[in-house]
């Protein structure tokens, strides 16, 4: 196989790593909504806790991009 051609089928694979960040987004999203109609007095701290949790979904997403970039153009 052509190095080329692998360089680019890995870097396909790797972009398969930002489903998964996708999907827990919006879990984590429909969860805080559905929290906070239930409850809406905690609706600052409910907020609070969900954008923390996203960023640390996000931060999975964005390892998987720069594995991509890294395999497309050093490796």
């Amino acid at each position: 196989m052509d190095v080329e051609a692998a360089k680019l089928i890995g870097a396909g694979l790797a972009t398969l790593g930002f489903v998964g960040p996708g999907i827990g987004i919006g879990i984590l999203g429909a969860g805080a909504m559905t929290s906070i109609g239930r409850n809406p007095e905690a609706a600052g701290s409910i907020t609070t806790n969900m954008i923390l949790a996203i960023a640390f979904a996000e931060a999975l997403g964005i390892y998987a991009f720069i594995i991509a970039v890294i395999l497309l153009f050093v490796v």
